[in-house]
């Protein structure tokens, strides 16, 4: 079965940092573009940050740029996005997505697969 699950999510204070995980099975994430997104509660869904597949370009939300980081680990077949310098607003539930088709520009990519979510609750 094709799916992708996050992991990771917690409270964590303001100014604090914390990294989720995007894990696999069925899916080589290498191959894959690989995006994040959020929702928060009464809002829609938002793009955070993607990666693409073939180069590993990596593009982020300008509400998360220079605090955020996407990355890729081949050998775990895992994508993580380590979040730091962490806001109030940033609270949400985040969700991990991929794509197996080959993208050099994931910004709007629509995904085939998607995780259940993770919360994120920032809060002192």
């Amino acid at each position: 079965q094709l799916q992708v699950v996050e992991f990771g999510g917690g409270l964590v204070q303001p100014g604090g940092s914390l990294t989720l995980s995007c894990a696999a099975s069925g899916l080589t994430l290498e191959y894959c573009a690989v995006g994040w997104f959020r929702q928060a509660p009464g809002k829609e869904r938002e793009w955070v940050s993607c990666i693409t597949s073939n180069d590993g370009a990596t593009y982020y939300a300008d509400s998360v740029k220079g605090r955020f980081t996407i990355s890729r680990d081949n050998a775990k077949n895992t994508v993580y996005l380590q979040m730091n310098s962490l806001k109030p607003e940033d609270t949400a539930v985040y969700y991990c997505a991929a794509d197996a088709n080959t993208y050099y520009y994931c910004p709007g990519v629509q995904y085939d697969y998607w995780g259940q979510g993770t919360q994120v609750t920032v809060s002192s």
